[in-house]
């Protein structure tokens, strides 16, 4: 029960910082933050660790901590909701005091890594992992690669769902293609394309001609499309194949995702960035790519894209697909 454990925890916390202790180095700081997921109310109890960041409309904001006894320790309350855009952000003292007396004087300082988030809101953050990193990155370069204390930092960032729809490989019946093709259009999120044929049925709905990227072309791999209405145009097969190879090497961590501006990584890098995709798979087969050996039901198409979704619900991405 979530409430018996936050109990717990702070029971925990007390008895690990009895009231004798107080003042002496022996003390354990510590923070715990709840959220509720259904109703975005946080609870956040801090001991001796710094003021938590808290960031509402892209500002940093003081929280209103409430002092409590617990078991004879006195501890620090904040209790609110979240709404979409906000950060919330726990730290210990090695993150407040990074780079003292090396880079910095008097080390970081609160109200700088305050000022740092809200450039990370501003410009790059898409989750609380990529703040959370960049916070961390920069601690570790202010002590220049030699950490002199523990060096913590948790955050919660609330933001829209990134949904993504994929759509590879023409269906198999063509009559059926107009029906499919306002379904990808209408979809409400990102929309990338993998296949040629898949391309040039939604271009001649739209009544448009591919324009291709040849910077984007490497040896291994056709150069993506551009098309309105469409975040993403690639080739399908080597693609599909590629992006997933990707994908398993970074063990699906876009910050591990190694650059090239070449279709698999942007097509990869589209699928680490969303939180739920719906692939829209075609059963028409190109028998270039076909396999004489597999029955001709299984195409190459369903195969790869059947064990990259595998891969995918391995590390807890919200899945759906169809076959058309």
């Amino acid at each position: 029960h979530p409430v018996k454990s936050l109990n717990f925890c702070i029971r925990m916390l007390t008895i690990f910082n009895p009231p004798m202790l107080c003042g002496l180095s022996h003390c354990v700081p510590g923070s715990i933050l709840q959220v509720d997921r259904a109703t975005n109310h946080f609870k956040l109890i801090n001991f001796d660790n710094p003021p938590p960041l808290y960031v509402h409309n892209g500002k940093v904001m003081p929280l209103d901590m409430e002092i409590q006894e617990i078991l004879g320790r006195k501890i620090k309350v904040a209790e609110g909701y979240l709404s979409r855009g906000d950060f919330l952000g726990a730290l210990s003292d090695g993150v407040l005091y990074a780079g003292m007396g090396t880079t910095l004087n008097f080390g970081w300082g609160w109200n700088n890594i305050a000022d740092y988030i809200e450039n990370i809101l501003r410009h790059k953050a898409q989750t609380a992992r990529t703040i959370v990193r960049d916070i961390i990155a920069k601690t570790y370069d202010l002590y220049r690669g030699e950490i002199g204390d523990d060096a913590t930092f948790v955050g919660i960032y609330v933001r829209p769902r990134n949904p993504l729809m994929i759509f590879t490989g023409p269906p198999l019946d063509q009559n059926q293609d107009e029906t499919y093709v306002n379904r990808f259009l209408q979809f409400e999120g990102r929309k990338a394309i993998c296949g040629g044929t898949t391309g040039n049925i939604i271009a001649s709905y739209l009544g448009e001609t591919i324009e291709m990227d040849l910077s984007t072309m490497r040896r291994e791999l056709p150069p993506i499309g551009m098309l309105s209405c469409v975040d993403l145009v690639t080739e399908g097969i080597l693609t599909l194949s590629k992006a997933t190879e990707y994908i398993r090497n970074c063990q699906c961590d876009l910050s591990r995702l190694r650059f090239d501006n070449n279709g698999a990584y942007l097509l990869a890098r589209e699928i680490l960035q969303a939180d739920s995709i719906h692939f829209l798979i075609g059963q028409s087969i190109n028998e270039f790519y076909q396999n004489p050996l597999l029955p001709k039901n299984i195409s190459i198409r369903r195969s790869l894209v059947e064990d990259l979704v595998h891969l995918l619900q391995r590390y807890q991405k919200e899945i759906s697909f169809e076959y058309c």
